[in-house]
């Protein structure tokens, strides 16, 4: 499936960096971007909106402008962290008939065109009805990187951690402000890949400004060993994704990324992933 309606496409040089055996590609993406000064630049999307051929075209066009991991996401029908921009995208996804085995279709279509690794997103109950040890057999198979879960803790995460070790894949859980230090702990210490800091207590969305709580998170990060934590939930400009690169390891932009592929299509969404990207790279030169 080829894109042809990114203005970016070619204008940038491939994000991917390949990884020695039996490390993760999202973790060494991670460590070569810091290791270039800055950060990684991360862009979700969601499967199967507007279709599902517009969200393969989507997601392979933000990697061609420049985003370094793509966070893809796996509609549901009660998304309780989601803000209304991508519950509506998710919404129209499902009415549009979308299936599980769409999301493994859309990570094998992604994988074949790009390097870029791609990490789903899902809520747990999900994995649990299709199989937890099948749901990463699958994800592995179609060349996804692993697995990004909102509402699982790592203390109850026994069976994924099992399943996403045997089929090597990545895992991550979220930290939020209110989270204990043990929890940090539990999240840096389960986590491959990165940890998710939520920048924000309550639902996704751009918001004017991010949280200063993000910066406070980090630093606990830090503190309980992790080497890296990628801030979301609210970050949607080239500023803001250069002021979360001073401190974090990534930025995660979604919200943002969604509205300008529900007004523009697909050249829109590349437009603004390019934008963001040369945020990031203005923090990395800054350095």
């Amino acid at each position: 499936m080829t894109n042809t309606n990114n203005p970016g496409t070619g204008s940038t040089t491939s994000t991917a960096v390949t990884s020695t055996p039996g490390t993760s590609t999202v973790e060494a993406t991670i460590a070569a971007r810091r290791a270039a000064g800055g950060g990684a630049l991360i862009g979700y999307l969601p499967v199967g909106f507007p279709t599902l051929t517009e969200s393969i075209d989507a997601a392979v066009a933000i990697a061609r402008s420049g985003v370094d991991i793509i966070e893809l996401g796996l509609p549901y029908s009660d998304p309780v962290m989601d803000g209304p921009v991508i519950q509506a995208a998710t919404q129209q996804a499902l009415a549009n008939g979308f299936r599980l085995r769409h999301g493994f279709e859309a990570v094998a279509a992604i994988t074949a065109q790009v390097d870029t690794p791609v990490l789903m997103m899902t809520y747990w109950n999900p994995v649990l009805q299709y199989g937890v040890d099948r749901f990463a057999d699958d994800l592995a198979a179609a060349g996804g990187a692993g697995l990004i879960t909102p509402d699982l803790i790592p203390d109850d995460a026994e069976a994924w951690l099992s399943a996403s070790e045997r089929a090597g894949l990545d895992r991550v859980f979220l930290a939020a402000p209110s989270s204990s230090d043990e929890r940090l702990v539990q999240a840096v210490t389960r986590s491959r890949g990165f940890v998710y800091a939520v920048s924000t207590m309550g639902i996704t969305g751009a918001r004017s400004d991010v949280d200063s709580a993000a910066r406070v998170l980090v630093t606990r990060l830090r503190e309980a060993g992790s080497t890296s934590a990628c801030v979301g939930l609210g970050i949607s400009t080239p500023a803001q994704v250069r002021e979360v690169l001073e401190y974090a390891d990534g930025a995660i932009v979604g919200s943002a990324l969604v509205k300008a592929l529900a007004d523009g299509g697909v050249a829109a969404v590349a437009t603004l992933a390019a934008e963001l990207a040369a945020g990031a790279r203005d923090i990395r030169a800054a350095v």
